[in-house]
């Protein structure tokens, strides 16, 4: 009887040590399963066709994160112009997962951020393919011929990246951008309506001019409240009457920034002065915290360095290449002098892009055919689309005009400025956003 105790007890130890084996042996193989998919998601991403350089990255949102460089053509129509290498990052949550195509309009330097995750892969658990735009940071070409910064080959760059990686990503796309790359995502979808299921373009404009015309009279009558409107128109005031006063902080401001510019230094205070209330609503700053009439030269010029610093008028930055675009086929915004007249060193404020951000070597005729192809896209297509906006935002003066069929819908989120998305949407308004996206995507 003992020994049958004692055989059951063995047996009993037995079970806990092929138990405590088994566990460590899940634990083991889970960690071995992970990193077994990692070997091969980094390997398969390798064999991509002109693939190069791909490195892992730290994150807190996906189990596997890398950055990499791909082959373009500098010109997708003329292959002998030579090649540049784009950058593009890879975030990984399942390949059963949707995947989320970032159009970025800019750099791409912020992505490296383990915290780093853009608001569509969040609400809906998708895996990111995060595209760096021509000619920014280390995505610009060796030789730096602007005849190639189109949106054509910008929309072919993100075509060759969605061809590349169908066979990693087989379940739904979804193409989004913020601003500038809201742009590239219309754009892009507009030339390849097939690459994608659905599009959700951020604060996208859509602009018909180099100056456009129609983002004055939005900042004179649709901007804030008239005692808002009234407060800027004030302070700007203030700030050109107090010139004396004020003009050598400025200076002096420059001069230790080491700024150069492309005009002489009275027509960049002029400037920043006029870009005080497109500066102001599109980021959504509080009146509240305009200095009150007759407030100290101190305390002004730190509120409208705050708002609208010179920095933004400066020669020849990482920017640039948008400059580029834009007096190009993508368009920017006017300035009314109207209501400073008298006091502005400037006589006009017409052909300012060009004079102050755009290279000699790249002016050009501005060309209206993309907004004629993306606003007769937007009115015909039948591919799903939802554009989000904010009402305060001076971009929302050229915001895609909605049509009648249901598969493209336009948010604007009341009082928004230029960071609105979805998850700033009041909740009905997000929860109909959300569902519309669900219901889109069959999730």
């Amino acid at each position: 009887m003992t020994r049958k105790i004692w055989s059951k007890f063995n047996g009993f130890l037995s079970l806990l040590a092929l138990a405590s084996l088994l566990t460590l042996n899940t634990s083991a193989l889970y960690a071995f399963s992970n990193a077994s998919q990692a070997d091969t998601l980094i390997a398969r991403i390798q064999s991509i066709d002109g693939v190069s350089d791909v490195k892992p990255l730290e994150s807190r949102h996906f189990n596997q994160k890398y950055t990499l460089f791909i082959n373009q053509p500098l010109d997708h129509d003329n292959p002998a112009a030579g090649t540049f290498r784009q950058r593009v990052f890879v975030m990984n949550v399942s390949q059963e997962r949707p995947t989320v195509l970032v159009t970025e309009g800019y750099g791409a330097a912020y992505v490296v951020n383990p915290a780093y995750r853009e608001e569509l892969s969040r609400l809906l658990n998708a895996n990111i393919i995060f595209v760096e735009h021509r000619y920014f940071l280390a995505s610009t070409p060796d030789v730096k011929n602007w005849r190639y910064l189109t949106a054509k080959n910008s929309a072919y760059d993100l075509h060759n990246v969605r061809k590349a990686f169908a066979d990693l990503y087989k379940g739904k796309w979804i193409a989004t951008g913020i601003s500038k790359g809201g742009q590239t995502a219309l754009l892009y979808t507009a030339f390849f309506p097939e690459d994608v299921d659905v599009t959700v373009p951020y604060v996208a404009p859509l602009c018909r001019g180099v100056e456009d015309g129609r983002h004055e009279p939005f900042l004179r009558e649709r901007a804030g409240t008239a005692a808002e409107r009234a407060v800027l128109e004030r302070f700007q005031r203030e700030i050109l009457t107090r010139r004396a006063e004020l003009k050598p902080k400025f200076d002096s401001l420059c001069e230790v920034k080491k700024y150069k510019f492309n005009i002489p230094l009275d027509e960049v205070y002029d400037f920043s002065v006029l870009e005080l209330p497109f500066a102001f609503w599109q980021w959504g700053s509080p009146i509240s915290e305009v200095p009150a009439a007759g407030s100290g030269a101190e305390e002004v010029f730190r509120y409208w360095m705050k708002i609208s610093s010179p920095d933004y008028f400066i020669a020849e930055t990482p920017v640039t290449p948008f400059f580029v675009q834009a007096g190009r086929e993508l368009g920017y915004y006017g300035y009314d002098i109207k209501p400073f007249k008298g006091l502005l060193k400037i006589k006009r404020s017409k052909g300012y892009l060009n004079r102050i951000f755009v290279p000699a070597d790249a002016q050009t005729k501005f060309d209206k055919s993309l907004y004629r192809k993306l606003k007769r896209f937007v009115a015909t297509t039948d591919r799903k689309m939802m554009f989000i906006y904010g009402e305060y935002d001076p971009w929302s003066a050229v915001m895609v005009s909605e049509p009648k069929n249901g598969n493209v819908v336009v948010l604007v989120e009341p009082k928004g400025s230029h960071r609105a998305r979805i998850s700033t949407l009041p909740e009905e308004m997000r929860k109909r956003a959300i569902e519309t996206l669900n219901s889109w995507l069959a999730l």
